[in-house]
């Protein structure tokens, strides 16, 4: 259990520093360019250990398409949302919005998938959302608003890891999670590369900044490839329920990071409306009549 817990400390402490890795990427090399980047190496690391498991395991044909929407589903789209929001908002504030992606998950499984949920989780779901709202200062407007990018973007993030997982659940149960979140990664990469080209590519004189090589080594090989391989360990050597608790670790240490890093206050509002997110978290995990809700951290 020691070594469980130690995974466990050091995978909150990796995610919870991808809000930062973001922030310093988002600036010199764009929000296409930090979703490229991130997904690129990502994938570098978990490409060998893709053909190695192929090499030994039976060859199965590719569930492609599956695969693409989950690409598109828990990497591409919402890497590309939090990339935005954190042109507008804090890194701290980022975190723990993703911190209601098991919320959003309940609510999308009974929206879309026949998930039955109990009245703790109702209960749970209404709470996380008046969190969020402590955390906007109830300024509801801004979401519909031109203020949308922040944390009407963020939020859409989370609903895309929500769907994501309740897709992944009931269509790749069979499939290796080496398979999937390798291809996850190359597809990741390959929408950030299109979507580069078409804004602005990244100038070579940007890779050179000490900050974004540590963003890209940060963000992509640990938060998007070794951390990966980490919460799986976590899952298989311990249970699904205790990986899931790194959900309630990452703002805390991404507030810590930010605190130190980037000089970023923790306010009142910011530590109250994580109290309540929290108490709408626990609510929404707790097993449903039919279906386990995800708690899915998604590749911070």
């Amino acid at each position: 259990m020691a070594r469980l817990y130690i995974a466990l400390i050091g995978l909150s402490l990796i995610w919870g520093m991808s809000f930062v890795f973001i922030k310093w990427l988002v600036d010199p090399v764009g929000v296409w360019g930090t979703v490229f980047l991130r997904c690129l190496a990502g994938a570098l690391v978990l490409l060998p250990i893709f053909f190695r498991q192929r090499r030994k395991a039976e060859k199965k044909p590719l569930p492609l398409w599956k695969l693409f929407v989950v690409g598109i589903g828990n990497a591409a789209l919402p890497w590309t949302l939090i990339a935005l929001s954190e042109t507008q908002i804090n890194s701290n504030t980022a975190s723990i919005l993703n911190a209601t992606t098991p919320i959003w998950t309940g609510l999308v499984g009974f929206l879309l998938f026949s998930v039955v949920l109990t009245s703790f989780q109702w209960v749970g779901i209404i709470t996380g959302f008046f969190g969020i709202l402590v955390l906007m200062n109830f300024e509801v407007s801004g979401i519909f608003s031109s203020d949308f990018v922040g944390v009407g973007t963020m939020v859409s993030a989370t609903l895309c890891y929500a769907f994501t997982s309740q897709f992944t659940k009931k269509y790749l149960a069979g499939t290796s999670v080496v398979v999937i979140s390798t291809f996850q990664l190359l597809i990741g990469a390959g929408v950030g590369f299109v979507g580069m080209l078409m804004t602005s590519p990244i100038s070579m004189g940007s890779l050179l900044s000490g900050e974004v090589i540590l963003g890209i080594i940060g963000l992509g090989c640990f938060g998007s490839g070794v951390a990966t391989l980490l919460y799986f360990y976590i899952m298989t050597k311990g249970s699904p329920e205790f990986a899931s608790t790194v959900t309630y670790l990452i703002p805390g240490t991404a507030m810590i990071w930010g605190f130190l890093l980037l000089g970023e206050s923790v306010t009142p509002n910011l530590l109250l409306g994580l109290l309540i997110i929290f108490v709408g978290v626990f609510l929404s995990s707790r097993k449903s009549k039919k279906v386990i809700s995800s708690l899915r951290v998604g590749m911070r």
